[in-house]
């Protein structure tokens, strides 16, 4: 099963994420959507998984830095993936898609739980 991590190198919790993934001996690629960019497709495949308003990290400077009137414009997943095209650094990271699905964030009981089935 083809495993990719996506999100941007000194994310903190992406290197959390990826150090998981090496101590436990799973591969992965890992794409930089600051550097590779991310196209539509990715983006609507992760919402086949995950809700828009999952995907779009509320919490973390990027959004905190939208005009008032920007942040209200979001308000459903046209409006949610457009912003992530045009700022990726709005998405909540990593988004783990392991083949079967699309998982957002990082935490030790989330990806034992991903894993433990492959």
């Amino acid at each position: 099963m083809a495993i990719t991590l996506y999100g941007i190198p000194n994310c903190d919790t992406v290197k959390k994420a990826r150090t998981w993934l090496d101590q436990n001996g799973i591969p992965y690629s890992f794409h930089d959507f600051k550097k590779a960019g991310l196209s539509e497709d990715i983006v609507h495949a992760w919402l086949a998984h995950v809700q828009w308003d999952t995907l779009v990290n509320r919490k973390g400077t990027t959004w905190r830095a939208l005009a008032d009137e920007r942040k209200a414009s979001v308000i459903d997943a046209g409006s949610a993936v457009a912003l992530m095209l045009e700022s990726p650094s709005v998405i909540k990271r990593p988004v783990l898609v392991d083949g079967k699905s699309a998982h957002v964030g990082f935490s030790d009981a989330l990806y034992r739980q991903v894993f433990a089935t492959t």
